[in-house]
């Protein structure tokens, strides 16, 4: 038998890796959302307890699948309305009375795609998206799922409880879309993915400059997204952009979690593996010629991790691929991070007309790169006094304390 602290990890592990995928085919089955989660929950209980006196079963998920059913069917023949449910235990009965094999999790349809479309629905606000996306096919506690949102957990109970309610009340199909609204639906997907992995590489509001295991678990996501939608070149660039922002995590703090810009971090700790892996993604789907933003966001995170150095870098190259986005995805955010790449391959003056264009229509006045970025090209033009004055903008924007507390130093020295 397993030692408890090596048990305990295989639990987590198990129910980390095996949670979605158990989790969507018992709401398959069940047609309801909160029975499916409350029997797989009591599944893992009873797990706890068997598995410290008997040991591992020579394989866990499929025992969680087989007594997750069991407790689904105890539940319906308690519930008052089992008349309503004669379809759903007699399936499940069938299914109970068949012997479970080692490979059961394999012979049961993957039904992830359909829970994913179903959590990422335009119809539920994208906080709750997130949220739901998290709990339901990550598997993250609502207490960790609070926590990434600086969230009492009993609110997010709440609010993951009311997205179920209305998941159910407003009819939203669990289902993949259909060819019509697929495009749309996929779009809003890798949104929600994305948004998990930045809060996790960036958070909005932290005392961190990182959050691994949010930006670990949107690349997860995105890996079974890729499995379940090979031929969408969307979902290959979105995690190739993952892996590539990811792979310089750890370059990005100093010894003591000081935060350290792109062109003083030391290269040689940027994940190889990671840059290697993306870059394949990269190479594979590009010359498929269906570019959408991801991919090119991924381009330009490659050229920066092809670059030996910081004077090496191929700015020509970044600021192409940024005109390149705008035209696909027009907005000042994109045009921000163009003037930062004309800055270099051109002149910090001609950057700076960008940067103030975009600006114009006032859209930028809360965005506090867009006052970081202005910062840095009056700095290098030697308008020290305006530079001042964005920076202190750019500090009272931000709610990160590792960036405020970079902003600063740079407001001392400027």
């Amino acid at each position: 038998m397993l030692p408890p602290l090596t048990l305990e990890r295989t639990i987590d592990q198990t129910v980390r890796e095996e949670w979605g995928r158990i989790l969507a085919s018992l709401v398959k089955t069940l047609g309801d959302w909160q029975l499916a989660e409350d029997c797989l929950q009591d599944a893992i209980i009873s797990a706890m307890d068997h598995w410290r006196k008997n040991g591992l079963p020579s394989s866990p998920a499929a025992w969680l699948i087989t007594t997750a059913r069991r407790k689904a069917i105890d539940r319906i023949r308690r519930d008052k309305n089992l008349s309503a449910k004669q379809d759903e235990i007699s399936y499940l009965i069938n299914l109970e009375n068949q012997p479970t094999e080692e490979s059961e999790t394999d012979a049961i349809p993957d039904k992830r795609l359909e829970m994913i479309f179903t959590c990422c629905h335009p119809a539920l606000e994208e906080k709750t998206r997130v949220a739901l996306t998290l709990r339901t096919i990550g598997g993250l506690s609502t207490e960790d799922i609070a926590t990434a949102f600086l969230d009492k957990p009993d609110a997010m109970q709440q609010r993951l409880t009311r997205a179920k309610k209305k998941i159910a009340l407003a009819g939203i199909p669990y289902k993949i879309p259909d060819s019509t609204d697929l495009p749309e639906r996929i779009s809003s997907m890798l949104r929600v993915i994305y948004l998990i992995f930045n809060e996790g590489y960036h958070p909005t509001t932290s005392d961190k400059l990182t959050k691994p295991d949010l930006s670990e678990e949107a690349i997860r996501l995105a890996r079974i997204v890729r499995q379940l939608l090979s031929e969408t070149t969307e979902v290959a660039g979105l995690l190739a952009l993952m892996l590539l922002h990811d792979s310089r995590r750890l370059a990005r703090h100093d010894d003591d979690g000081e935060m350290v810009p792109l062109e003083n971090q030391n290269r040689a700790r940027w994940d190889k593996a990671k840059i290697s892996e993306g870059r394949t993604i990269l190479e594979d789907t590009l010359p498929k010629n269906r570019i959408g933003p991801y991919q090119l966001q991924a381009a330009i995170s490659a050229v920066h991790a092809e670059s030996e150095s910081w004077s090496q870098t191929d700015w020509h190259q970044i600021a192409a691929l940024y005109e390149m986005l705008h035209a696909l995805q027009p907005s000042g955010i994109v045009r921000i991070n163009q003037a930062i790449a004309v800055s270099f391959a051109g002149s910090p003056a001609d950057a700076l007309i960008m940067l103030e264009e975009a600006a114009a229509d006032g859209r930028l006045e809360q965005y506090q790169p867009y006052f970081a970025a202005k910062a840095d090209l009056l700095i290098r033009l030697g308008k020290l006094s305006d530079a001042k004055t964005c920076l202190e903008t750019a500090i009272n924007l931000s709610n990160n304390a590792k960036e405020k507390s970079f902003l600063k130093k740079k407001l001392m020295k400027t």
